[in-house]
C-alpha cells in the first residue's frame, strides 16, 4: 500500500479549487489543528467528551452496538441475510458515558454513533469548529465511538473528514478497484451504501483472490486529532478508529446541481431492465450508453434543432423535473 499524498501546514483559509475538486486523496496535516475539541482531545479523553456535552440539547442519536465478539468490525451476520449489530437510539450523552465506562476496557463492546448532522445534535458546536469550503452547499456531520472498523465503500459526494479526538486509519482504492474488492448485496447493506465483504485485517485470498491486486493500488494514511482527509467522490475506504474514543467531523457537498439524481437511481433501474437481456440486446443497450451518457459531446445531438432536443439538451432543474415526472409515469403503469 501507498501513502496518501500529503500537504502541510494549511489552514482552513488555504483551501482552493485545485484542493476541493481534486481526484486524488490528499492528506491535510494539521488542517483543523486550530479547533477547541482538537486542544480539549490532545489535553485528554475526558476533555474532549466534556467539550462535545457543552453543546448537547437532549436529542436523540442513533447508535450502532456489537459485542465484544465482532471485534470493533461492524458487518453482516454469518448468512448476509441481516447485521452483526443493533442499531438503538438514545441520549447522545447516555453514550459518550458508555463510552467512558469502557475506556479501560480491552475488550469492548463496538458503540458506533455514525453520520449524525452536527447543528442538530451540538447546536453551536460549529460555531467554534468548522471549516470554510469556498460556498460550498455542504452536509456537516459528526462520528463517534470506540475502537472500530467499517468496511470499504464509497460515498458520491467529496468528502472532507477531519480528525477531533483520537487516531483513524483511513485505506481508499480508487474507483476501478470496484472488480477486486468483492462488493457485497446492493440492497442490504449496514449503513445505505454497498460495502466490500472482504476482511482488511485477514484477508481471505482463497475466497478473494482479486483482492490482492486491490492492496497494489492501495492508499494509506494514519492520522490524529487535527488532520483532515479529503476523499474524492466514489473513491472506496476503509475506516479504522483506533482509539477507545474517537471522534471525526466531516462535509459532505457534491460538484452537481442539488435537482440532479442520484446515480444509484440510475443503476438500480438499469439493473432491472437492462442487465439479464439477451447479450446482443444488451450489447446495444451499451452502444445507446455510450453514445447518449458515457461519450456524449456537442455532436450527439447537433442534428437536432435546439429547441427540439428536450432530454438531450443540457439538464436543468425544470428539465430535470419533467423527466422524472414521465419516469415516475411510466414505472407506475
Amino acid at each position: 500500500m501507498l501513502p496518501i499524498a500529503e500537504l502541510r501546514g494549511l489552514t482552513p483559509r488555504d483551501l482552493n479549487a485545485r484542493i476541493l475538486t481534486s481526484t486524488q486523496p490528499l492528506l491535510l496535516r494539521g488542517l483543523v489543528n486550530h479547533w477547541p475539541v482538537v486542544r480539549a482531545a490532545r489535553e485528554s479523553k475526558e476533555a474532549a467528551s466534556a467539550y462535545l456535552r457543552r453543546f448537547y440539547r437532549d436529542t436523540t442519536v442513533t447508535a450502532l452496538l456489537g459485542g465484544p465478539d465482532i471485534g470493533g468490525r461492524f458487518f453482516y451476520n454469518g448468512d448476509l441475510s441481516g447485521f452483526n449489530f443493533r442499531p438503538v437510539h438514545a441520549r447522545l450523552d447516555a453514550v459518550l458515558e458508555e463510552l467512558a465506562g469502557h475506556y479501560a476496557n480491552p475488550v469492548p463492546p463496538a458503540i458506533y454513533v455514525g453520520s449524525t448532522t452536527i447543528d442538530t445534535c451540538l447546536p453551536g458546536f460549529r460555531d467554534e469548529n468548522d471549516v470554510d469550503l469556498q460556498g460550498r452547499d455542504a452536509l456537516a456531520s459528526i462520528w463517534i465511538g470506540n475502537r472500530t472498523r467499517i468496511a470499504a465503500h464509497y460515498d458520491l459526494p467529496d468528502n472532507l473528514a477531519c480528525v477531533a479526538a483520537g487516531r483513524r486509519r483511513f485505506t481508499l482504492f480508487p474507483p476501478e478497484q470496484l472488480k477486486n474488492l468483492y462488493v457485497g448485496p446492493l440492497d442490504l447493506t449496514p449503513a445505505g451504501q454497498p460495502i466490500s465483504l472482504v476482511d482488511l485485517h485477514a484477508p481471505d485470498f482463497e475466497r478473494f483472490p482479486k483482492f490482492a491486486e486491490a492492496l497494489e493500488h492501495a492508499q494509506v494514511a494514519e492520522m490524529e486529532a487535527g488532520d483532515a482527509l479529503f476523499i474524492p467522490s466514489m473513491w472506496w475506504h476503509h475506516v479504522e478508529a483506533l482509539e477507545p474514543f474517537n471522534v471525526l467531523v466531516n462535509y459532505w457537498w457534491r460538484q452537481s446541481p442539488d435537482y440532479m439524481d442520484t446515480p444509484t437511481t440510475a443503476l438500480m433501474h438499469a439493473i432491472m431492465t437492462v442487465r439479464d437481456l439477451p447479450p446482443a440486446q444488451r450489447a446495444a443497450w451499451r452502444e445507446l450508453f455510450r453514445h447518449y451518457v458515457f461519450e456524449t459531446d456537442e455532436d450527439t445531438s447537433a442534428h437536432i434543432p435546439p429547441a427540439a432536443r428536450r432530454s438531450l439538451a443540457p439538464m436543468d432543474e425544470d428539465g430535470t423535473r419533467a423527466m422524472r415526472a414521465q419516469l415516475l409515469k411510466r414505472m407506475n403503469r
